[in-house]
Order: C-alpha cells, then sequence, then structure tokens
C-alpha cells in the first residue's frame, strides 16, 4: 500500500519531489482511439500553475508537459500514457535550516517518523507541487469523459476565510469563474477576496477557504454499492489533496437541522423524464448518480506555511523558533479550483469505464 495510485479501470500513479528533476503521472486504462494533444493538457495545467498572479507564491514554473508514451498521431494507443513535468526553478537553499526542524502543521514530522528519512527542500513528496501531475492526467480524464458524455465539472471559490459568496451556484454565471484572480464567479465577492488576501500576504500569515463543485449532466447509474458509493470516492479524492480538511455533499451538515418531511428529495416526471423537485441528496442516492446536479464543497485549511517566526522542535527534540523562508501560496484556494476538477474528473472517468460493465 505505497498510496501513490488512484483509480481502478481509469488508473494513475504519480511520483516526484518538490525539488527534484521532475514530476510525474502514468495513466493506465485510457482507452484507444481518443484524440489527445500537449495544448488539451497545458491548457489545465497553466491554470493551476504557480507565478500567476501577485496573490500566488511567487515560483515561476512554466509546467510544460511532455507526453512520453501512449499517445501516436494525436490519439491515444490504449497503452499507459506517461506524462513528465520537469521542475524549474527550485530554490533549495531556503530550505537548508529545515533539516532537521519540523514546521508546525506540515508532513515534516510525520514523514520523517514513518520513513527515517526526508526530502526536506520544499516540502518533499508532501509538497502540493505534486498536484501538477493530478491536474496533467485530469485533463485526459476530462477529454474522456467529454467524448463519452456532456457532463460538465465546474469548481469555483465561495468562501476564504470570512468572506462568503452569499448566492448557491443556480444563482451564479459559472463561466465567468476565471474572471478574476481569485476564481470567484462573482466579482464583488471576488474583489473582498483578493483584499483580505493581501492584507494576509502582508502580515506574513495564511487564509483557508471553501471550494464548491458542480457536476452538471452527469450519467444516472455511476457508482458502486456500499464501499465505492460515488459520494464515498469524491470524498476520498478531495480529502487526498493537500490541505483539504473538510468535505460535505448536498445540504451537508445543514440537512442535520431539517426534519425527514423536509429533506427528501419527491420524485415527479418532467419532460419525459424523472426526475426530484429537489436536490437535498446533491444529485447521489444510495451511492449511484441519479441524474440531477451533484453538488459538493470542500474545505481548504489556511497554508501551513507562513512568514512569520513559529515555536517548534528539532529532531534533537530540543525547543527552536522557526522562520519560513521561500515562496508560498498565502492562501491556496485560486489554484486548488483546477486540482479539484481534475480530481472529479478523474473519480468520474473511472466510473464512466465501470458503468460499462454493470449490464448486458
Amino acid at each position: 500500500m505505497a498510496g501513490n495510485s488512484f483509480g481502478e479501470v481509469f488508473k494513475i500513479s504519480t511520483f516526484g519531489e518538490s525539488h527534484g528533476k521532475a514530476i510525474g503521472v502514468l495513466i493506465d486504462g485510457c482507452p484507444a482511439g481518443l484524440p489527445l494533444s500537449i495544448e488539451d493538457i497545458q491548457l489545465e495545467l497553466d491554470r493551476r500553475k504557480p507565478g500567476q498572479s501577485h496573490i500566488t507564491t511567487a515560483r515561476i514554473e512554466k509546467d510544460q508537459v511532455q507526453i512520453l508514451s501512449g499517445v501516436f498521431e494525436g490519439q491515444t494507443l490504449g497503452t499507459p500514457i506517461a506524462l513528465l513535468i520537469e521542475n524549474e526553478d527550485q530554490e533549495s537553499k531556503d530550505y537548508s535550516h529545515l533539516k532537521n526542524a519540523f514546521r508546525p502543521s506540515h508532513a515534516d514530522f510525520t514523514y520523517q517518523e514513518k520513513y527515517g528519512i526526508r526530502d526536506y527542500r520544499g516540502g518533499g513528496r508532501a509538497s502540493a507541487r505534486e498536484t501538477a501531475t493530478r491536474v496533467a492526467a485530469g485533463a485526459v480524464a476530462k477529454k474522456l469523459n467529454s467524448s463519452l458524455t456532456k457532463l460538465s465539472v465546474q469548481a469555483f471559490v465561495s468562501s476564504i476565510a470570512n468572506i462568503h459568496l452569499e448566492k448557491n451556484y443556480q444563482e451564479l454565471d459559472l463561466n465567468t469563474t476565471e474572471n478574476n484572480l481569485v476564481r470567484c464567479p462573482d466579482e464583488e465577492t471576488a474583489k473582498q477576496m483578493i483584499r483580505i488576501i493581501e492584507t494576509a500576504k502582508a502580515e506574513g500569515d495564511s487564509l483557508g477557504g471553501v471550494i464548491t463543485c458542480v457536476i452538471k449532466d452527469c450519467p444516472i447509474g455511476l457508482g458502486e454499492p456500499v464501499f465505492d458509493k460515488l459520494e464515498a470516492q469524491l470524498a476520498r479524492a478531495m480529502l487526498s489533496i493537500p490541505a483539504v480538511k473538510g468535505f460535505e455533499i448536498g445540504s451537508g451538515f445543514e440537512g442535520t437541522k431539517m426534519k425527514g418531511s423536509e429533506h427528501n428529495d419527491v420524485f415527479e416526471a418532467r419532460n419525459d423524464r424523472i426526475v426530484t423537485k429537489t436536490n437535498n441528496s446533491g444529485g447521489i442516492q444510495g451511492g449511484i448518480s441519479n441524474g440531477m446536479d451533484i453538488y459538493f464543497r470542500v474545505a481548504f485549511k489556511p497554508t501551513a506555511t507562513i512568514m512569520q517566526k513559529q515555536q517548534s522542535v528539532d529532531a534533537a527534540k530540543n525547543e527552536i523558533a522557526l522562520e519560513a523562508k521561500g515562496r508560498h501560496d498565502p492562501c491556496v484556494l485560486p489554484r486548488a479550483v483546477p486540482i479539484v476538477e481534475a480530481m472529479v474528473s478523474l473519480v468520474l472517468a473511472d466510473y464512466i469505464l465501470i458503468s460499462r460493465l454493470s449490464k448486458i
């Protein structure tokens, strides 16, 4: 159980560390004949890459993807697809003081205890740098999903710290999500979010928040009984993203305040389809998609690295004062939107292929 692979039929395995020579992903199970280009993948990577604006990390990585195998003359071969992204802008000297020190709320201590060795440069394998490989694989999954179905996946920032987007997703034009630095589909709320991120950055501090994701036109019947329910896999996918500390789908925790008579989604026939009048279930019932919108929220903690002095201990159990160096996001939310979409696309691609085995 190495924990570096995800998926059953459409399966990915990622590799690489933050300050290593490169990071990459191997995709197995992608069917042959899917039109695929570097541009399809690069488009998504450019949404996640560092150095996008003054409210993200100043690390500059082009994140240029290379397709090493599995694609020929613009189509997938049905063989493993290997994608590579070289690291170009590492400043490992910024981490030399962490060789024997444990940063608060990082994986330094747990990795050291588990493996007895760790790459302390930029967090090594535990760095969010690894998520670039997920976005690359997610781009392939997204292309597969769009070729087989009409579904769409759109995520957006719905809160940062105490600034909340008051409208629900039905009231928003999600196509405007990319129109501002913070990826919030409401300009006024986005401006407030940007201001508090700027303030936190100036104070050497960080902020957390919530990303909401909506899946529209999802085929009915995705998901498996009992342990492999669709929402269970979505939760697993989201909680595997660095800094994620919470997941809720549909009515979520608010649903606990309702009576069954209020919460139940009543069925009706509409335009030759069976639908529900409400959607407190979040588009999934019995662990299987029912054709309604699937919507959920993902909670991200504040970035662990802050530019303030903090107390900690070193490997010899000495108390020390740590002062961070390097380049870090004061808030990960804007760059996490394409990561959320990528992980959702991977889950859906897997279940779309699995669903073809459910009945003759």
